[in-house]
């Protein structure tokens, strides 16, 4: 048992030794106490730079694949030039490149040469968005019929759960959805200056991102749906929904906010919870 243990090391201090080396220009890694010999000759070979190059290459396309709002805002070198940076200490995961770079909007929110453009962790965050719904499991969308033949107090009782696609976000004073949106939209930018938005009205706004029919959409999200997806989200019944929707804009228009809602595929499953089972739960 000593024996394969000490061997899972080896194995390890290799496979991290070679993560490094793959990341760190110029070759050997300090810290590989386990094993410095080979992966020193790894480096030493003149194909690892090229091996080196290609890994790193295949990082950057694909955070560029993955944000294409970010990298069409800030233009592709200054792009490329953040994801070495980004890769060099975050080698992809899994298998799949599609699932790449999950946290960059935290890297950018913290990244300092990005401080003058405060709406790009936002805008990273709906990319990032995107990505997760197209990627979500297939479920079939609640229709508005199915509420439509419930009662007033089946309604109150009811829980909609997200679909599984489903992703929203408020930003509080900052248009990220209409810069992302643009920005996503490549075809509609005439030029580069049109993609830095000077022109836009700097307001709060909210979006619902979502994939019930095979295409991932995005639709405006008010305030009050925000808070009211949020409730859904937690497991509240209809009726607690939408009191926290009120509570969010008390002006709300809930009708309206429901048939935004269903109609953008945003509930994958309905449930109606019985008398019984309140008093039970009570």
């Amino acid at each position: 048992m000593t024996a394969i243990a000490s061997a899972s090391g080896r194995l390890r201090a290799f496979q991290d030794g070679f993560a490094d080396a793959l990341v760190v220009p110029g070759g050997m890694v300090d810290g590989l106490a386990d094993a410095p010999t080979e992966i020193a000759r790894l480096v030493a070979q003149p194909g690892f730079a090229v091996y080196r190059n290609t890994v790193l290459t295949g990082c950057i396309d694909a955070l560029q694949a993955n944000y294409p709002a970010v990298s069409r805002l800030v233009g592709d070198e200054w792009f490329r030039a953040v994801a070495a940076i980004y890769a060099r200490t975050n080698l992809p995961r899994h298998p799949s490149l599609l699932d790449y770079g999950s946290d960059l909007a935290g890297f950018l929110a913290d990244f300092a040469p990005a401080a003058e453009l405060p709406y790009l962790a936002g805008v990273a965050r709906l990319d990032r968005f995107w990505t997760e719904a197209h990627i979500a499991r297939d479920e079939a969308p609640v229709a508005a019929a199915a509420l439509a033949h419930l009662a007033a107090a089946e309604l109150a009782r009811a829980v909609l759960r997200p679909h599984p696609s489903a992703r929203w976000a408020w930003f509080d004073g900052e248009p990220i959805v209409t810069i992302w949106e643009r920005n996503r939209q490549a075809e509609t930018i005439v030029d580069d200056e049109a993609s830095a938005a000077p022109d836009l009205d700097w307001r709060a706004e909210g979006v619902l991102i979502s994939r019930p029919q095979g295409k991932v959409e995005w639709t405006a999200l008010p305030k009050a749906g925000y808070a009211f997806l949020d409730a859904c989200a937690a497991g509240g019944t209809l009726a607690d929904a939408a009191s926290t929707a009120l509570d969010a804009d008390p002006q709300a228009d809930l009708a309206a906010l429901m048939a935004l809602t269903l109609n953008a595929g945003a509930f994958g499953c309905l449930t109606v919870h019985t008398s019984d089972l309140e008093e039970s739960a009570r």
